[in-house]
């Protein structure tokens, strides 16, 4: 707390009094609609810490409804949810305010064979649909729907509301003459797209009284093409601040944008100016309502570093309470080294938010499975026997903290210079720098745990003849791609990662999935002949300056050439993130081709058939192969000839559709289930508590 005064300062949402300045801000999770399991992910969020919890947007009626995992005010699955939560997390010490919800134009016809509404009949690339243009009697509906449901909020018990008025939703589409072409009372001009946003204010604030908060999520910046300026969100923000908001959220992009808000290639924090325009002219205006910041933002560090410089009165994060449920707490006791950073890597969270399957999180596979996995309770007694893990990436770490935590006695095996597996790598790639914070983690966690960790060892079946059991977690190896021909030198991925300054001017690099495309973005900024560090954050502000908000003249520090057989480039790479990573490669100079065959090695480059069959010559220095991986088998086969008993997780037990999301749940699962049969139970059950003790 001495650290970190102004996050950690007690504030007040309208008679909401709060213990300090960090919110949980709202996520959809697809299992909403799972109330136990619902509970039990709010509950240990609480218990950690988070003051204020946001939740999920809950559709105010079946029309803004933005899928079938999303809760509709009212109808019974909503009920039961709402009950759950509530109690799990006001039982833990905590605040949970209700996000009443429109997708307006983003809603999907099929959730429940309705046309979506929105201000006008704008197509949405979202949705992949031409919504209807509400009349009149739809728009006073959905304003009286917007009221019973903060009616009903109150009622059931919630701390507060939040008005979902950003991110491309309905409220924000009246805001936007890019979604809002009316000529009638609701648009027209800036003063009469305000009209909407204020009229479901109003229609809330009237529900629930004066005393009641109710916070208001409105867009700072849309980074659309045709629409609102800063200074009509601004106008927008006083004239909300006049009628009633107690706090005001700003949110900052749209699905439809093509500048990135929450990819890891966006700087830490990158996002917060935008509020901080917003509250200099409140403030400008004589209004002091709070206003709340987000976006990229991780730690407690950068919220206190958001809020002492004025920028915001409240900082919101969502995903790092699903990487680190007690986020706050471990920070609050001086312990950021065991807190479990979020990477921005939108693999388990976002991309599955956007479909429909249950939302989680790669550096923390428990996050959305807390029933399944409860809470480690750290034993006062180990088990007599030992277990080794082989491998220290993603899937041997996640792994031997599971068993450690379960009661197991642990040693780690790692044949590298220090854990994090292909994570080594991954951290020195521009815009993803967190990645060094995972393995920051674990090299914190796992000897609090009791787990022994041995670098700069390859072990082999006659070194674990004397342990209970062995889990090989020993990955993957780069797969190898036999080009005829002489006159370039050819070499891995791995080759390429690790010594950068030995390549020389021209590169082509074979394969276009995820590992090839961070090659790229990686040596097409050359740092040096140095060992590769990750990113600082001045690093990241100016190449996102120049790779996405004004690209200018690409000046690459190489020539790089990325080369795929297939129609598609990034293929692996998640949804919400493939489009950000290759705007990123083409406005650095990299030059992307799709449809190639390789023929052979020439003095000179690499010859090569394009699309059309034509025979070509691609000037290259080095040739690097990033084609893909396939297992390490070795030593499970070692392990089996010798009768040892063994679990294979990650790349070891499958090369083929290997990410870290797979990998970090598999060292869960299978550290459950080795310590399970070790001794009868993975965990001690039992609910987190209010202000439990940290390990």
């Amino acid at each position: 707390m001495r650290q970190y005064p102004h996050a950690f300062a007690p504030g007040r949402i309208g008679s909401m009094g709060l213990p300090h300045r960090i919110v949980m801000g709202s996520m959809h999770l697809n299992f909403e609609t799972d109330a136990a399991a619902l509970a039990a992910f709010y509950a240990e969020r609480a218990a950690g810490g988070a003051g204020l919890i946001v939740t999920g947007g809950v559709a105010v009626n079946r029309a803004g409804s933005g899928g079938p995992t999303y809760l509709v005010s009212g109808e019974p699955a909503y009920l039961r949810a709402a009950e759950a939560a509530l109690g799990a997390v006001h039982d833990a010490g905590g605040r949970i305010a209700l996000q009443l919800f429109h997708a307006g134009r983003y809603a999907f016809p099929g959730t429940y064979g309705l046309l979506p509404l929105a201000p006008s009949a704008v197509w949405s690339g979202f949705a992949r649909t031409v919504p209807q243009a509400m009349d009149e009697t739809q728009i006073r509906a959905t304003l009286a729907d917007f009221a019973a449901a903060a009616a009903q909020a109150r009622t059931l018990g919630f701390d507060a509301v939040e008005i979902m008025g950003s991110e491309g939703y309905l409220v924000n589409q009246f805001a936007s003459p890019a979604a809002n072409h009316r000529e009638d009372a609701w648009g027209g001009d800036a003063a009469r797209r305000r009209a909407f946003p204020l009229a479901v204010l109003a229609a809330v604030r009237g529900a629930v009284g004066k005393d009641f908060p109710v916070i208001f999520r409105m867009s700072g910046a849309d980074l659309v093409e045709g629409s609102a300026p800063p200074e009509e969100y601004a106008a927008l923000a006083e004239a909300l601040a006049a009628a009633g908001a107690a706090a005001l959220a700003i949110g900052v992009g749209w699905h439809e944008s093509r500048i990135p808000t929450v990819q890891s290639l966006v700087p830490h924090g990158g996002w917060l100016g935008v509020a901080a325009g917003i509250r200099a002219h409140l403030h400008s205006q004589g209004h002091r309502v709070p206003v709340i910041g987000s976006n990229r933002v991780n730690s407690v560090a950068q919220a206190e570093a958001a809020l002492a410089s004025g920028g915001a009165d409240y900082v919101s994060m969502a995903r790092p309470f699903l990487a680190d449920p007690r986020l706050v707490a471990k920070t609050e006791a001086g312990r950021e080294d065991l807190v479990n950073t979020c990477i921005g890597c939108n693999e388990a969270c976002i991309d599955r938010s956007l479909g429909t399957d249950r939302v989680s999180c790669l550096v923390n596979p428990r996050a959305g499975r807390e029933t399944e996995f409860p809470p480690p309770s750290f034993p006062h007694r180990r088990i007599g026997t030992e277990v080794a893990v082989a491998g220290a990436g993603p899937a041997g770490m996640q792994a031997a903290a599971t068993l450690a935590a379960a009661g197991a006695r642990v040693q780690l095996f790692e044949a590298g210079r220090g854990i994090g597996g292909q994570f080594q790598l991954a951290q020195v790639v521009p815009g993803k720098s967190d990645f060094a914070q995972t393995i920051r983690y674990f090299a914190s966690e796992l000897p609090r745990l009791g787990v022994r960790i041995h670098t700069g060892v390859a072990v082999t079946a006659a070194d674990l003849g004397s342990f209970a059991h062995v889990v090989d977690a020993s990955g993957v190896l780069p797969r190898i791609v036999a080009l005829p021909g002489t006159g370039v030198p050819v070499l891995d991925y791995r080759s390429a990662f690790e010594d950068p300054g030995a390549l020389p001017q021209r590169v082509a690099i074979l394969g276009g999935g995820g590992i090839a495309v961070d090659l790229a973005h990686f040596l097409v900024h050359g740092k040096g002949t140095a060992v590769p560090v990750p990113e600082s954050d001045a690093e990241a502000t100016a190449r996102f300056r120049r790779e996405h908000l004004a690209p200018g003249p690409p000046c690459p520090a190489r020539e790089i050439t990325v080369l795929r057989r297939g129609p598609s480039m990034g293929r692996g790479i998640g949804p919400s993130t493939r489009w950000a990573a290759l705007q990123a490669l083409r406005n650095a100079g990299v030059e992307l081709r799709t449809g190639i065959s390789y023929r052979e090695l020439v003095p000179g480059g690499l010859l090569i058939d394009g699309p059309d069959g034509e025979a070509e010559l691609l000037a290259a220095d080095a040739v690097v192969i990033a084609a893909g991986q396939v297992e390490s088998t070795r030593l499970q086969e070692d392990l089996k000839e010798a009768g040892i008993p063994c679990t294979v997780v990650g790349g070891a037990l499958a090369a083929a559709g290997l990410n870290a999301v797979r990998a970090f749940r598999e060292g869960l699962e299978a550290g459950t289930a080795v310590a399970a049969s070790l001794h009868g139970a993975a965990y001690r059950q039992g609910g987190e508590r209010r202000r439990a003790p940290l390990p």
